[in-house]
């Protein structure tokens, strides 16, 4: 009886085992982990979250927004990649849904993101008037330039990046220069981190071009402003604004474009539904991811790192995104 006992446990053992490498094995595929700090919290998220929760396999592979978008088109391969900024690759990426190549899991892996023009929290608390881009415009004298300080300091781009041109154009629709305004290039990044830091911590008044999300716009809880000016329609920005001032002669005021940001797969995944449905659940709180980027740069953290510290933290959110026994089973494993 003991050995029959036996037998049977190990039939039941082995048939599990066997299932198991089933259930694994279709649903074993590669991601992209983007070189940005969001992204690749994501991508170990999703992946902690699909194997721990759902048995999957995934393998983490480096990626780009660029380069990642033409291998998944032109090879298959990576076969998701989780936060795809997918405003610079727009017209390839739409044909490549149309002929049935990609998909998108999710349109909105993250609230609260995009680029634009950002104040201090200082700068409102002291200038309660201040509603929009339009009513900062008014007041160059409260944002003295370090150059010039009879004129008032608009940080931009560094030379090289295309919110560059984007900036230069909406100074000129704006008509900045007559109002008492000089565009000021930050050199780089940390030089345009540094200007943002300084006036953060020392309160002072500051308007310049950043995104989100990013650790500084959580660390400092700087304010996205309003340009007061609706959207001018994309032929005014990716035909005018977005080419520069030798391009763009005319350029119309206009609030920023949006930024659109996806979760790409191709077909071998959304074959995958169970995946399919986890990535369409799946959406990061910008206040809650930017507060998770300040963790990571506090305590040089990878992603891995990053991602453990969410899914311990903010049981209350991915909780939602998955069935009970998932989450279950993801919580064991932490």
């Amino acid at each position: 009886m003991k050995k029959i006992s036996l037998s049977i446990f190990i039939f039941y053992v082995f048939f599990f085992l066997l299932s198991f490498k089933s259930i694994a094995s279709n649903c074993e595929f590669q991601m992209a982990d983007m070189n940005w700090p969001s992204a690749t919290l994501m991508a170990n998220v999703d992946k902690f979250i699909l194997e721990e929760g759902y048995g999957c396999r995934v393998e983490l592979i480096p990626g780009a927004t660029t380069a990642t978008f033409v291998t998944m088109n032109e090879k298959g391969r990576p076969q998701v990649a989780p936060e795809l900024w997918t405003n610079s690759v727009a017209e390839p990426l739409q044909k490549a849904v149309e002929e049935g190549r990609l998909f998108s899991a999710s349109d909105g892996p993250i609230t609260e993101l995009g680029e634009g023009w950002w104040v201090t929290p200082d700068t409102l608390k002291r200038n309660p008037q201040f509603k929009t881009v339009l009513d900062i415009l008014e007041r160059p004298d409260l944002f003295p330039a370090k150059e010039d300080p009879s004129k008032g300091a608009f940080i931009g781009c560094p030379a090289g990046w295309g919110c560059q041109l984007s900036n230069q154009s909406l100074f000129i629709a704006f008509e900045m220069e007559k109002k008492g305004w000089m565009l000021v290039d930050p050199g780089s990044k940390a030089g345009l981190d540094a200007s943002m830091t300084k006036a953060a911590q020392r309160g002072d008044n500051w308007l310049g071009y950043y995104w989100s999300p990013t650790s500084l716009i959580g660390k400092y809880n700087m304010k996205l402003m309003d340009f007061g000016v609706p959207f001018a329609g994309s032929e005014n920005w990716d035909s005018c604004i977005s080419k520069g001032p030798e391009v763009c002669i005319n350029p119309k005021p206009s609030a920023w474009t949006k930024s659109i940001v996806k979760t790409i797969v191709t077909p071998d995944v959304k074959e995958m539904h169970k995946v399919m449905k986890y990535f369409s659940k799946r959406i990061f709180p910008g206040e809650v991811m930017n507060s998770m980027l300040v963790y990571m740069e506090d305590n040089q953290a990878q992603g891995i790192d990053g991602a453990i510290t969410f899914l311990e933290k903010f049981y209350d959110i991915w909780v939602n995104w998955v069935p009970k026994e998932v989450a279950q089973n993801v919580k064991e494993a932490l």
